[in-house]
């Protein structure tokens, strides 16, 4: 049950939310602004309501697995494993070649039905540095940074943390190149 759970969880994370609302758009969103299949991209070359639409339903791709692993009495550490292969899935997806977004909001959907203590520290830490400096790769980086730190000051077990940490570690590798635009004072502002 749980191997099944798991291979449905990736599936489930690998498909491509963005570049399926960006064809709605006419848009290619892989080919378009950053050329990321997340929620910032699709918003800025497709509109702001097919990226809030991307965020949903990249955040349904880590919270449905997590939670359906949940609801069948399946302990705290297979639904980690799920919410992990959901977010790799959004990473790495099979029906893009492997090559997808950065994990923020699928990570975000996992722990919301994993840890949802954590969640109100993690939004208010994000919407803080969003706010102050309009950077939404730095408010994600943040916010990763703060999950497995949150996980662990509220008491989830161990398993949850080093999965959380995990994901955190994957989310800062895969803004390198926002990393490094930071550095250089080049990386885009985000307006509403």
């Amino acid at each position: 049950m749980a191997a099944l759970i798991v291979g449905f969880a990736y599936l489930l994370g690998s498909v491509p939310t963005g570049v399926l609302l960006g064809y709605l758009a006419g848009v290619d969103v892989r080919s378009a602004g950053s050329g990321n299949v997340g929620a910032t991209n699709v918003a800025r070359v497709a509109g702001k309501w097919l990226g809030l639409l991307t965020l949903l339903g990249d955040t349904a791709k880590g919270f449905v697995p997590v939670l359906l692993t949940l609801q069948l009495g399946l302990d705290a550490t297979v639904a980690g494993v799920a919410a992990f292969a959901a977010f790799l899935g959004h990473l790495y997806p099979i029906y893009l070649k492997f090559r997808g977004g950065k994990g923020v909001a699928t990570a975000l959907g996992a722990l919301l039905a994993l840890a949802p203590a954590t969640i109100g520290i993690l939004l208010l830490v994000f919407l803080i540095i969003l706010l102050a400096t309009r950077i939404v790769s730095l408010a994600s980086i943040v916010a990763a940074g703060t999950a497995p730190v949150a996980i662990w000051l509220l008491g989830y077990p161990g398993s949850l943390v080093g999965i959380t940490l995990l994901m955190a570690l994957l989310i800062l590798w895969r803004h390198r190149d926002n990393i490094q635009r930071l550095r250089s004072g080049a990386e885009p502002r985000f307006s509403l």
